[in-house]
């Protein structure tokens, strides 16, 4: 059985999950998302933004935001604990100013606002280089049987843990 794990690492460990397992998340971010904080409750994690990642008008496209709502709920998910972070239930996403160009960093928090045995609700907001609120997003989640998946901070056997120590 694997031990229980920081907060951080644990959800860096969630991440490498994701990385190895997903289809969508290694393809649309690969190397270029990181956490770069990680509490209970809250992650940080940040976007060096490629071309891949625009739109025609060579800014950060909405929909690159999009998924950054959806992966960054999972990831304050797994900041509660859980390994197994559920499935989407209702997304929304509001736009406030452009997010970056190429070479630019978008800075994201995650925050799990509240989460129960059958719901967890999250939020994300997006700040581009020059700090403005690009974005924010909200995020609810189905995880009832993401509970009965995983004990608490610990990983299930068998899953590569972040090498990180908090």
């Amino acid at each position: 059985m694997s031990s229980k794990l920081p907060p951080g690492r644990f959800v860096r460990s969630v991440l490498k999950s994701f990385m190895v397992q997903s289809g969508l998340e290694p393809r649309l971010f690969g190397p270029h998302l990181r956490i770069t904080d990680a509490a209970v409750g809250k992650v940080d994690f940040e976007l060096d933004i490629q071309k891949d990642h625009t739109n025609r008008l060579k800014i950060l496209h909405g929909g690159t935001i999009a998924s950054m709502v959806d992966f960054g709920g999972s990831l304050a998910v797994a900041s509660m604990g859980l390994y197994a972070t559920g499935v989407s239930t209702d997304m929304n996403i509001t736009y406030l100013t452009n997010g970056g160009r190429v070479g630019d960093t978008i800075k994201a928090t995650a925050v799990c606002e509240k989460i129960g045995k059958t719901l967890a609700f999250t939020t994300v907001t997006f700040r581009n280089a020059k700090g403005d609120l690009a974005a924010r997003g909200s995020h609810t989640k189905y995880v009832a049987q993401a509970w009965d998946a995983s004990q608490p901070y610990i990983p299930p056997p068998g899953a590569e843990v972040d090498d990180d120590v908090d």
